[in-house]
Formats: structure tokens, C-alpha cells, sequence
């Protein structure tokens, strides 16, 4: 089973390429964002800690975390936010790990994993490969204001958070320039997989 490692940066159309791997390829897609909300969930060990550390001002009246207040919490204060991710991102490693034995064990011929900190977090110790999504910033503002409704600021707060093009080719082992029309990504993918 080859393991990959797909990352790039807000806007970049990783959801697209991943959608394309699994329904072309039968690729099993797993996404550490998905991963992590279903281990926050409420009663899971991972929502008790962060209740605990956090208190009970960050739930809303259902007592579920509410992400809003949470992240008003954690964004203003980076040693929160290293609490926060010192809780989470161990328990979806742990979890990613789980998922893939468990894809060996049924023959799974290619696992894409998505993370928005891959990089940061060490998958590469995981992924036979880390694939990095490219598309220029002007491109990515457009796709996330027509797509999701970004004000301008927000785009630029969550772009200013993420690594660098410079730093995300320093550490993948291949570039897909998705700029263009998806038929020329498709062709990108098509390439990749058959070297795979």
C-alpha cells in the first residue's frame, strides 16, 4: 500500500484532487480535519480534556464544542493554541495510524492522507510521499471568496498562518500545479499514479 501525504494551502483545491484519486483510483481518502471533529466530539476523551483545560465557556447550550468560541480563545493566545493542538494532534496521529493498519489489512493499494499541518505534525515519518498542492495566492483568495464567502481579511489571517510555498517544496517529494483547468490536474494525477 503506498501512503501519501497531500497538502498545500488554504484555497489550493486538495478536496477536488482528493475526490478525483478516490473515485479514478479507489484511493482511500482520510482527512485529519474530519479526523479531528469526530475525536471532539462529545464524550470522547479528547472532548474532556479540552473541557477541562479549557472550561465550560466554550460549549454551547447542547454542551458541544462550539469551534467559534474556541478558536476566539486559542488564535488570541499562541501557548493556548499549543495546548489545544498538544491535545488534539496526537489523537488523530494515533488515529490516522489505526485507519491505515487497518487499510493494510484489506489490500488498500493507495491511502491519501490530508493535513493541513503534515508538515508541522511529522506525517512524513508515516507517508511514502508528501504531494504539495501549488496554485499563486491571487487564485486561491478568488476560489475561497466565490467558494466560501471569505471576507478578504480572513484569507489573509488564515494565509499568514501557513507555511510558505518555499517551505512546503522544501519538504514534499512532488509539486501538482493546479492553477489551471482540473483537466490538466487530472493529467498531473494520471502521470503520478502510473509511476507510483
Amino acid at each position: 500500500m503506498k501512503i501519501i501525504g497531500l497538502t498545500g494551502g488554504v484555497g489550493a483545491g486538495k478536496t477536488q484532487i482528493l475526490e478525483y484519486l478516490s473515485d479514478k483510483y479507489g484511493a482511500t481518502v482520510c482527512q485529519a480535519d474530519k479526523v479531528a471533529r469526530q475525536l471532539q466530539k462529545k464524550g470522547t476523551d479528547v472532548y474532556r480534556r479540552i473541557v477541562e483545560h479549557f472550561g465550560e465557556g466554550i460549549l454551547n447550550e447542547k454542551g458541544d464544542l462550539d469551534r467559534e468560541k474556541l478558536a476566539g480563545v486559542v488564535f488570541s493566545s499562541s501557548e493556548e493554541l499549543q495546548v489545544l493542538n498538544g491535545i488534539v494532534h496526537p489523537a488523530v496521529k494515533e488515529e490516522v495510524m489505526r485507519k491505515i493498519a487497518s487499510e493494510k489489512k484489506r489490500s488498500t493499494n493507495l491511502f491519501v492522507l490530508e493535513a493541513a499541518l503534515l508538515i508541522e505534525d511529522h506525517y512524513d515519518e508515516i507517508c511514502d510521499e508528501l504531494w504539495y498542492v501549488y496554485v499563486k495566492k491571487d487564485i486561491r483568495k478568488n476560489r475561497l471568496v466565490y467558494s466560501r464567502g471569505y471576507q478578504s481579511e480572513k484569507i489573509d489571517e488564515i494565509m499568514a498562518s501557513q507555511l510558505s510555498k518555499e517551505e512546503f517544496l522544501k519538504s514534499c517529494d512532488r509539486v501538482i500545479d493546479n492553477n489551471d483547468v482540473f483537466a490538466e490536474t487530472m493529467l498531473q494525477l494520471d502521470n503520478i499514479v502510473r509511476e507510483l
